[in-house]
């Protein structure tokens, strides 16, 4: 089982924002203060993948010592925008998609997205899209492939391809000195648990998707204990702010994630100590004969990145490298993850 409660503090100055669906500009989150981080900065990124510095808001790219060769091209009429690769992900969602202190759209997903950019010879757009609705949003023409932390799912698959590109676990965020007494599973009976909507947390809390019937709210029930009262949010750093505001018990997040807010709120947050099972991410792309060409060439180039070792640079620069996946696992589309992890 993967741990991340020990993420290095190795990323640029950010602020928590949120932003609406379809909205390429950020806007403040309501008191959320924003985690001071050092080491990566937009113009030291933007030096190294010059290819996708034609973008929404001057966004910065993965360092490499030089332009990386382009390993497959993808006809114009499969791309939203001709030379473009629009990718649609959801912020904040730190340290894998956020908005530094300048609104540039930065994170390890992005600057691998970048990064296959470059190899397809394309300049990348990044498109804010809440996550709930992303899916949808690649299907009617937003965005031509989703970064976007996305758990390999038997629901997802059915609707795209999904390239594995990270690997992550599972955790609980709660309060200063977990008032809650938040440790084990059977701890979660009873409690507010914020989480956002539509993710594999969301579905696991509630036993929905890939979870029907085995959520953890089931279990709660089935032990005879109280349910859980899930409280959903449209946006990820929503279920943080009520955290901080007592409007909830624990927060719901990935492991990425919530070791990113423990280790930047140290005086607000901490991790419960419970973490469920490690889930493959995907990269989500069409799955019609008409992008064959767009699907093929992402994973060609994910590939090339994780065999040239600019991909585990690029989790290394965020502190994601233990989530890194192997060039075996990312050539070997839309693997599916246990139904349940264990905890």
């Amino acid at each position: 089982m993967i741990r991340f409660s020990r993420l290095p503090v190795v990323v640029a100055a950010v602020a928590l924002v949120a932003a609406a669906c379809g909205s390429g500009n950020p806007t403040a989150a309501p008191s959320v203060a924003g985690p001071t981080l050092a080491a990566h900065t937009p113009a030291a990124s933007m030096a190294a993948e010059s290819m996708a510095a034609e973008s929404m808001a001057a966004e910065s790219m993965a360092p490499q010592s030089a332009a990386p060769s382009i390993v497959a091209t993808v006809p114009d009429d499969q791309l939203t925008v001709p030379g473009h690769l629009a990718v649609c992900s959801d912020m904040p969602y730190p340290p894998q998609e956020f908005f530094d202190e300048n609104g540039n759209a930065v994170g390890s997903d992005l600057d691998i997205a970048r990064g296959i950019g470059a190899r397809l010879g394309l300049a990348v757009q990044v498109n804010n899209t809440v996550f709930d609705t992303i899916i949808a949003a690649m299907q009617g023409g937003k965005c031509d492939i989703i970064v976007s932390a996305q758990n390999i799912t038997s629901d997802r698959i059915k609707q795209v391809d999904m390239i594995p590109f990270f690997q992550a676990g599972q955790s609980f965020v709660v309060s200063k000195g977990n008032p809650a007494g938040i440790t084990t599973q059977d701890d979660l009976c009873g409690k507010a648990i914020g989480v956002e909507t539509g993710t594999t947390e969301d579905q696991y809390l509630n036993g929905t998707a890939d979870y029907k019937g085995q959520g953890l709210n089931q279990a709660c029930t089935k032990a005879g204990n109280s349910a859980i009262a899930v409280t959903e949010f449209a946006h990820d750093n929503d279920a943080l702010l009520a955290l901080q505001t007592g409007k909830v018990e624990a927060y719901f997040t990935d492991s990425p994630v919530a070791g990113y807010y423990t280790v930047q709120n140290p005086d607000k947050f901490e991790l419960s100590g419970l973490e469920l099972g490690v889930a493959l991410e995907g990269i989500s792309v069409p799955n019609d004969d008409a992008h064959a060409d767009l699907r093929n060439g992402v994973q060609n180039a994910l590939v090339a990145m994780i065999n040239d070792g600019s991909y585990l640079a690029i989790l290394t620069t965020y502190g994601d490298q233990a989530g890194a996946v192997t060039a075996d696992v990312a050539g070997n589309m839309n693997q599916l993850q246990p139904a349940s992890p264990a905890p």
